[in-house]
């Protein structure tokens, strides 16, 4: 059973978002890092690239598979995790802990289509 943490929102692409203010942590959920397996990369957008809901903003590759990576809101990057190209199997061992991007939230009300940890729950039930 993968691990949901209460408080963020997320994504049926299975990323979540930390919101701090006007700006939002970016990752990937448990559920992510157990199906791609181990991650040997993460492609990650530039510091003040725009991301736009819905779209691409990256890829996560592991040993079997590589998944784009969908941005769950839109905004501007503040910054890109560079732990994470050194040491990208930190999404493996603590991906709540491990966010991808920092963004400036364009419009918060976007949050609204997100799920909540129990709403997300029962989505990842309908997945087995």
């Amino acid at each position: 059973m993968a691990k949901i943490e209460e408080g963020l929102y997320y994504s049926k692409t299975h990323e979540w978002v930390k919101v701090e203010g006007e700006e939002a942590l970016v990752g990937i959920t448990d559920y992510a890092q157990h199906a791609l397996g181990n991650v040997v990369y993460v492609d990650m957008p530039d510091e003040d690239d725009e991301i736009t809901k819905d779209e691409e903003f990256g890829a996560v590759e592991s040993v079997k598979a590589a998944s784009d990576l969908i941005a769950p809101v839109s905004g501007t990057v503040l910054e890109s995790n560079s732990a994470l190209e050194d040491a990208s199997g930190l999404l493996n061992s603590d991906p709540y802990g491990t966010w991808i991007i920092k963004v400036k939230l364009s419009d918060p009300s976007e949050l609204d289509d997100l799920m909540d940890a129990q709403a997300y729950s029962a989505f990842c039930e309908t997945l087995k």
